[in-house]
């Protein structure tokens, strides 16, 4: 075999294990529960959740999602978007410390929604929306515990917690971060005070989806990058047996 031809068997090799990688990267960081927005304003009010729970199995469906709510600085006013084909059961639990809020003290907050009688397939995902009143104005964070349960009977448990300085667990639970909400500098800014966390929260959405998009683009590119210097690598081999 001449050396042009191996210099290019190996730039392809390396070429084609590059380009795999990213990809499979990209399906991995995908792959697991997660919660969108990845963040909201402290105490944002009247937004909502979506909860994507992809299949990874290949020869399974998922049959069950449960996502547990945190009660100790619990998501107040939560409501179920309606999900073809699924049922979804709402659990409330009794508040170990009651919130008080404009519209009076709350005792009970939701600490769990299953949702049952529908099918995720291999190779699929189904995104589970639920819609909330208002989010704690303290916490910095908020994870949601989650259990998939497959048509085999095999059960995955999202819930383990990422520890700064850590590698990311196996099985990580959706986190969504809660931010510092900027202050209003006079009332006609904001209108209500409903209406600017609502306009808070939603500039937060519109930022991480911007941030989703940016990284797919970031993926894409370097794939293209790849090829690219391929392409390059193989003009140069093929000048050089032409000659």
């Amino acid at each position: 075999m001449s050396s042009a031809h191996t210099v290019l068997r190996r730039t392809g090799v390396v070429t084609a294990l590059a380009a795999a990688g990213v990809l499979t990267a990209a399906g991995v960081a995908s792959a697991h529960v997660t919660v969108h927005p990845d963040s909201y304003a402290q105490g944002a009010t009247d937004g909502a959740l979506t909860f994507r729970v992809p299949n990874e199995e290949d020869t399974a469906s998922t049959t069950k999602v449960q996502v547990f709510l945190p009660t100790d600085t619990p998501v107040l006013g939560v409501l179920v978007s309606p999900h073809d084909g699924w049922t979804a059961k709402v659990t409330d639990t009794k508040l170990k410390t009651p919130v008080k809020t404009d519209d009076g003290t709350i005792t009970d907050a939701v600490s769990e929604i299953t949702w049952t009688g529908g099918k995720i397939a291999p190779g699929q995902y189904e995104d589970f929306d639920v819609a909330f009143g208002q989010l704690p104005e303290s916490a910095t964070q908020l994870t949601f515990k989650t259990l998939q349960t497959y048509s085999d009977g095999k059960v995955v448990r999202w819930i383990e917690e990422t520890t700064s300085g850590d590698d990311d667990p196996e099985n990580p639970a959706p986190v969504l971060k809660l931010t510092k909400a900027a202050a209003a500098s006079t009332a006609s800014d904001t209108g209500s005070s409903g209406t600017g966390s609502a306009k808070s929260s939603a500039g937060t959405a519109k930022a991480s989806a911007s941030d989703s998009t940016a990284r797919g683009l970031g993926v894409a590119g370097l794939v293209v990058g790849v090829l690219g210097l391929a392409a390059g690598v193989f003009g140069v081999v093929r000048g050089r047996t032409e000659r």
